[in-house]
């Protein structure tokens, strides 16, 4: 048997006189509770104290229960019985163990939110593009990207007839969360009039990874998040969007440390979300850049998405008031695609073997596959097999490339467009319910959307 002379006692069950006073036992020491004591009776060896600890478990819990609440326990040095088996005293300890809550007063709604964006049947139409990006779709149809332009064309999605039956939930970026409709109505307001809640994207865009010589990249914006989620919240937004992205490579990317970084960071910011009232999308992008094979993805997916969970529960981020935004499992986009089917059973495998069941709802993102190959993955993987999560889309260019195309930047194409993003959207919502009919060909009228080291 071990013993343990010395340690943490519980204040609450020391023996005090009248005056408050400690009553010293015969050494000298602090006299405990009886009760405590019979918890800690010597046991005849390590094998029987581990079969004892569940009991005895058990026994410091309803010991605390009477106390009253954990938080007002205080420690004071004192000893355990001499004979106390090291394990046994741990078990106090890990009953004493306070977790992160940062759901608080949030937690029920956030529960309820999440649940709404993971509808089945609906997904997310990601129209969170910076300034820059915008400039670079705008330039495609050779249309300027000013102010003006920007809120038009984001008027003609929010405002396609339909929108709702596929779509649960909208990601905006932060100019676009305070602009208005043409007859004045905020953008929020007029989502939300339509069931459909309003996310915001809130990180402030990828930064050069201290001292990486391989391209990897971190992700700013966790200073003032909590005063900007606040925000938000105040103004109607009830999720948020946040990105970090992770490269395969021949020389060694993904590090661990990028990618401790990125589940870090991304677990400090689902948290902070949460305390604000905000349901976070977790998003550890494994960027399609690469000649890797799929084997070689679903050994990263699988590490970064264990890793992702086991940092989150570390934060004490409310899983049921969470959303996750993987990328697929797919080959590098230097070599050929395989069958979705593959796709499918590589992808969600993965998932079952890391992601909790608690957490409602996947919301893939499209990673630069074409239209159609999003949707008919997004089938796939719903007529694989049965999952404990809604497994659906958070698109951008995978809902919006043909719409722009469509439009021109004209008012006359207005109408036509909005037809194509309403045919789009529900293709992908009949996608996440596994009932995409391929036979009746794709509403997209676009290529590969690829780019190399996509940004937004």
């Amino acid at each position: 048997q071990s013993t343990w002379g010395v340690g943490p006692v519980i204040q609450s069950h020391v023996i005090r006189d009248e005056k408050g006073d400690a009553v010293p036992d015969k050494d000298g020491k602090p006299q405990l509770n009886p009760d405590l004591l019979k918890v800690f009776e010597p046991v005849p060896g390590r094998a029987q104290a581990q079969l004892d600890k569940g009991r005895r478990g058990v026994a410091i819990q309803d010991i605390i229960k009477k106390t009253g609440d954990v938080k007002n326990l205080n420690l004071v040095q004192g000893s355990f019985p001499p004979q106390t088996d090291r394990i046994v005293a741990n078990t106090l300890f890990s009953a004493l163990a306070r977790e992160l809550v940062p759901a608080g007063k949030f937690q029920d709604e956030l529960i309820a939110n999440a649940r709404k964006v993971a509808t089945p049947g609906k997904g997310i139409l990601a129209s969170d593009e910076s300034p820059g990006t915008c400039k670079k779709r705008f330039d495609d149809i050779s249309l300027e990207c000013t102010d003006e332009n920007q809120r038009r064309y984001r008027e003609l999605l929010y405002t396609a007839p339909g929108l709702e039956s596929s779509i649960s939930g909208v990601i905006m970026y932060d100019a676009t969360f305070y602009q208005n409709a043409s007859d004045g109505k905020p953008f929020v307001q007029l989502l939300n009039e339509r069931g459909i809640l309003v996310g915001i994207k809130v990180d402030k865009g990828l930064k050069t990874l201290p001292g990486s010589t391989t391209g990897e990249q971190w992700t700013a914006g966790l200073d003032d998040l909590a005063e900007r989620c606040r925000k938000y919240y105040e103004g109607g937004g009830r999720f948020a969007k946040w990105r970090n992205v992770l490269k395969i490579s021949k020389e060694g990317n993904p590090t661990d440390a990028a990618i401790r970084d990125c589940t870090m960071t991304l677990a400090k910011y689902a948290t902070i979300c949460q305390t604000e009232g905000l349901v976070p999308i977790v998003e550890p992008e494994v960027m399609l850049d690469g000649d890797h094979d799929i084997g070689t993805s679903q050994r990263v997916h699988q590490k970064v998405w264990a890793a992702q969970y086991q940092m989150c529960q570390t934060y004490g981020m409310l899983l049921e008031g969470s959303l996750f935004k993987p990328s697929m499992v797919v080959p590098g986009a230097d070599l050929a695609k395989e069958k979705p089917e593959v796709v499918a059973a590589a992808t969600i495998d993965t998932l079952l073997r890391t992601v909790p069941a608690a957490m409602p709802g996947i919301t893939f993102l499209s990673g630069g596959q074409s239209e159609e190959e999003a949707t008919i993955h997004l089938n796939a993987m719903n007529a694989y097999k049965r999952t404990p999560w809604n497994v659906s889309f958070s698109f951008g260019r995978a809902l919006q490339a043909s719409v722009l195309k469509t439009w021109m930047g004209k008012d006359e194409n207005k109408a036509a467009a909005q037809k194509v993003l309403g045919a789009i959207a529900k293709a992908n919502g009949d996608a996440s319910m596994g009932s995409y009919d391929l036979s009746k060909g794709h509403p997209s009228c676009t290529g590969s959307l690829y780019v190399e080291g996509y940004v937004y």
